[in-house]
């Protein structure tokens, strides 16, 4: 009896020192709520439009479970910023082509794909369009970006940090963050799934150009 618990007190201290570190840590959280009403522009607001395409910008994620963490990205996507001479009073839109997704193992791309993740077949988009600007933000950010995400068929406002840079030809975001998968009810149907962190590091690497 004795030797059977020191066997498993050792197995469990090696899981322990093992187990992959949650990249999600020292992360900005995401905060999601109920979707907000878009705001249309006044016909008299005048703004200069800023195009967001794959060859300048990125969208990048890093997932996370108990023994193990993958990186990707998603290599299609689209949007504008539309810069009202103020980044306050600006705004942003972009549309993800899910299919697009590509994580760091050939399988692993393949399984995000089906009805246990993204189910890009069933939800073929992710949309954000921002609903608010602030000045300030969390971990010496510049702004605080508020607009409504649908992603999985799940529409919610998130609100995260991002250091934003208005220029003459671009508007650069930057902006790392984690947001909580099973708020967009992305959830691995089975155990398996508690072995899978719920948070997911987002990097946006935007750069918007005339």
């Amino acid at each position: 009896m004795l030797r059977s618990s020191a066997i498993l007190i050792i197995l469990l201290a090696l899981l322990t020192i093992c187990s992959c570190a949650n990249p999600a840590t020292d992360k900005s959280k995401a905060v999601t709520s109920d979707a907000a009403p878009i705001v249309a522009s006044s016909p008299g607001a005048r703004s200069d439009r800023y195009l967001i395409k794959p060859d300048t910008s990125q969208i990048l994620f890093h997932a996370s479970k108990v023994t193990g963490s993958h990186e990707g990205s998603f290599e299609r996507f689209a949007g504008t910023i539309d810069y009202a001479g103020e980044i306050e009073k600006s705004s942003v839109t972009i549309t993800i082509e899910t299919d697009s997704i590509k994580a760091d193992d050939d399988g692993l791309t393949k399984h995000l794909k089906t009805p246990d993740f993204f189910d890009v077949a069933k939800f073929p988009q992710a949309t954000f369009k921002s609903t608010g600007i602030k000045a300030g933000g969390d971990k010496g950010a510049s702004h605080t970006v508020t607009g409504n995400l649908e992603m999985h068929g799940v529409t919610k406002s998130v609100t995260f940090p991002a250091t934003i840079v208005a220029g003459a030809d671009a508007v650069t975001v930057d902006s790392t963050f984690s947001i909580n998968r099973k708020d967009f009810g992305i959830n691995y149907a089975g155990a398996a799934n508690n072995l899978i962190r719920d948070e997911v590091v987002l990097t946006l690497k935007v750069r918007g150009v005339k």
